[in-house]
């Protein structure tokens, strides 16, 4: 069984003196070692904290300790100790806020195999399979939803897989956010090939989608840079973002082959030619405002979500006119994922614990949202979420305990 890269203490004390901010106390060295190899240790300050059974099941889902019963202890008891359940501390994430309605909505969950992978991203692929990548353990994986086998396929080390597609002739294709490529698995025999960024300075494809032609289109959000790879050639192009540090993050296709980028380091849009790759700028109204995800409905509008702010935003191409709603959990609530689904725009709120999925009635202009659950864990994030191939279903996950789960409407 795979365990978390992490799972070597001796490797990642050197990583403690970069963590800050957690209590003295027996186990602090510990715990800064272990937790830092895939987080900030800033979250656990953050966390609403648990028992020490709570604890030992959240530990668990992150990375195998139990080759080292005296490490497992000692971090353990350092966690009980100083995050309780029912502590308070300065920055903590707290509950988000449950707005009744009339729908109720069915949950049905898969936990990833390898603990600590940070899973992420699900898709469904060719055949009704349910595809996802654990981004820290360099792996991709595949559910069967009728029989629930998963397995986990081995990408190349450091690939550090961001999100998957699955392209019309059932090849799956990843991000590889830490060694600058593309990546596309032959799900039959498992082999990998790797498309190598053209430009050094293209450090870390993000997220992708297809063209109606089949081309792939990606951001690469710190290198602030627009991708397409055309898979029948292997030929990579790229493009340099015209707005300083706008960070492109999730991109989706328009109907008529536009492509439409979320800005994820300034208040703006990307509208970028399929044609020629030129970017143009839809400049956001309010400083502050920072766009991790958009989806496009039937009309051609774009709804996106104010993550630095705490908003649901729409974006008219055809009058230009912007339009933003408070999130029901407030302006630290960080809406992140987002889908159009059934009609609704659906995302999640990632600032409060555990996240809480929203459903957003574009006629009435009204909200329901759900806790999503997670056991008796606080769990998060949902950092991407898509529709079902029927449309009937929504792909969502939980990177801090791998769990992939499928929506749908009862």
């Amino acid at each position: 069984m795979r365990t978390c890269l992490i799972a070597v203490l001796p490797l990642l004390l050197p990583l403690a003196a970069t963590a800050q901010g957690l209590p003295d106390g027996d186990g602090r060295a510990e715990v800064e070692a272990v937790c830092s190899g895939c987080h900030r240790t800033n979250l656990i300050n953050r966390s609403l904290g648990y028992d020490r059974a709570g604890w030992d099941t959240l530990t668990a889902a992150m990375i195998d300790l139990s080759a080292d019963p005296e490490l497992q202890e000692t971090v353990l008891d350092y966690l009980a100790e100083h995050f309780p359940d029912g502590g308070e501390r300065p920055g903590m994430r707290g509950p988000g806020i449950t707005v009744p309605g009339p729908l109720a909505l069915g949950f049905e969950t898969w936990i990833a195999p390898t603990p600590g992978q940070r899973a992420r991203d699900p898709v469904e692929g060719p055949g009704g399979m349910i595809w996802w990548v654990g981004q820290w353990g360099d792996i991709l994986g595949r559910i069967d939803p009728v029989t629930g086998t998963m397995s986990e396929f081995d990408l190349p080390a450091g690939a550090k897989p961001h999100s998957v597609n699955a392209d019309p002739d059932g090849a799956i294709w990843y991000t590889g956010n830490g060694n600058g490529t593309m990546g596309r698995l032959d799900p039959v025999s498992g082999e990998v090939e790797e498309f190598p960024m053209p430009d050094p300075a293209a450090r870390d494809p993000h997220t992708a989608e297809f063209d109606a032609d089949g081309i792939l289109w990606f951001t690469l959000q710190h290198s602030n840079m627009i991708g397409r790879l055309d898979p029948a050639t292997g030929e990579v192009r790229l493009a340099a973002s015209p707005v300083a540090g706008s960070k492109p993050y999730g991109i989706k296709v328009a109907a008529d082959g536009t492509l439409w980028v979320a800005c994820n380091g300034a208040p703006c849009l990307l509208k970028v030619d399929p044609a020629t790759m030129e970017i143009a700028e839809i400049p956001l109204p309010d400083a502050g405002t920072t766009v991790r995800r958009l989806d496009i409905d039937a009309d051609g509008v774009i709804w996106w979500v104010n993550s630095g702010l705490g908003r649901l935003g729409r974006y008219d191409p055809a009058s230009g006119v912007v339009t933003e709603w408070p999130s029901p959990s407030g302006p630290d609530s960080h809406p992140y994922a987002i889908a159009v689904f059934g009609g609704a725009v659906w995302y999640n709120e990632s600032g409060v614990r555990p996240d809480m999925l929203v459903r957003f009635e574009p006629v009435t202009e009204t909200f329901q949202s759900w806790p999503i659950p997670s056991g008796d864990l606080h769990a998060g994030i949902l950092r991407h979420m898509r529709v079902s191939g029927d449309r009937a279903a929504l792909l969502i996950h939980q990177t801090a305990t791998g769990a992939i789960m499928r929506v749908t409407v009862e």
